[in-house]
């Protein structure tokens, strides 16, 4: 049956590109993301206005020609199992960043364990967009929690549930919406407007990942009933709508309180608190959060590709009834 194979192929080549990502992370250059970032760039240059109209005219060009590419690939292969397989493989490898993730998170909590608080703020802006010099040690410690648990669901969970529902170019199209939101989403003056469209978009498709994640880190972490308490009471005050599901959910789990004040771009917000009962983050949570982080994943890898192949036995199975 084409649609068992097709899961089949999918599935080896998801796991083998999860194993790429677990050994070996992201290269140091030539990364497929980055390239699809400097042409999104060069995009952006001629189209850029302070227009809503000219922003979901740059996401559709830069996202679907990402997906367009990735489907036409996917259809010369699709029926070649080693050549799907290898695709597969390579994609989600592209797409995947848990493992870099995870290194970076280390090399902040490791400074931060060493007493070296200036090393960890050149290092903080490998990870996320804080305002290092705005933050002491626990301020890096809590910023770096936060950024393991959201790109935990962009940068892991995201692509594996849109890989499973759409094989190669969910897996582009995902990670494209992805890169377009972090580029150009956030609302800073020039962005505002021009970056609406790509924001919207990334809601959109983060919104099933971002619920799995948040479901995940209750099953794999220490507190269970923690993680579901804090993700019902504080994710729905929270600005984002992803984003606060696995931050609360990963507070939970953890025993800590995250969010409150915080500084993006010289901009001071004040996020709600999650899981007010919890302590106040140490390095040590650092490491804690990788590790919840990879339970998170793997199970995410196990789940997502199960679902896929159980989706196929079952039109499978209605085809011949």
């Amino acid at each position: 049956m084409p649609g068992t194979r097709h899961a089949l192929t999918y599935a080896c080549g998801a796991a083998l590109g999860y194993a790429g990502d677990l050994l070996a992370g992201d290269p140091r250059t030539g990364h497929p993301v980055a390239a699809f970032g400097r042409a999104a760039g060069a995009v952006e240059r001629r189209l850029w206005r302070d227009d809503r109209g000219r922003g979901a005219l740059h996401t559709l060009a830069c996202a679907g020609g990402a997906v367009a590419l990735a489907a036409g690939a996917h259809r010369l292969t699709r029926d070649r199992a080693t050549a799907s397989v290898t695709l597969t493989a390579a994609a989600t490898w592209a797409v995947l960043g848990g493992t870099s993730l995870g290194r970076e998170a280390r090399a902040i909590g490791a400074a931060l364990e060493a007493g070296d608080v200036e090393a960890a703020r050149a290092r903080l802006p490998h990870l996320c967009g804080r305002d290092p010099q705005a933050l002491d040690g626990p301020g890096i410690a809590r910023a770096v929690v936060e950024s393991v648990a959201e790109n935990t669901s962009d940068a892991v969970v995201g692509a594996l549930v849109w890989g499973a529902v759409g094989s190669v170019p969910g897996l582009v199209g995902f990670r494209a919406a992805n890169t377009l939101d972090a580029m150009v989403g956030h609302r800073s003056p020039r962005y505002r407007r021009f970056g609406w469209a790509s924001a919207r978009l990334d809601d959109v498709l983060g919104f099933p990942g971002a619920r799995l994640t948040a479901a995940l880190a209750a099953l794999a972490g220490g507190d269970p009933e923690g993680a579901r308490r804090a993700r019902r009471a504080d994710a729905p005050r929270h600005p984002s709508p992803n984003a606060g599901v696995v931050e609360a959910s990963f507070a939970g789990a953890l025993g800590v309180r995250l969010g409150g004040r915080l500084s993006y771009g010289g901009r001071i917000e004040d996020r709600p608190v999650l899981n007010a009962a919890g302590r106040a983050v140490e390095p040590v949570d650092i490491e804690r959060a990788v590790r919840l982080s990879r339970r998170v994943g793997a199970l995410a890898l196990a789940g997502t590709v199960a679902a896929r192949l159980a989706w196929s036995a079952a039109r499978r199975r209605k085809g011949a009834a």
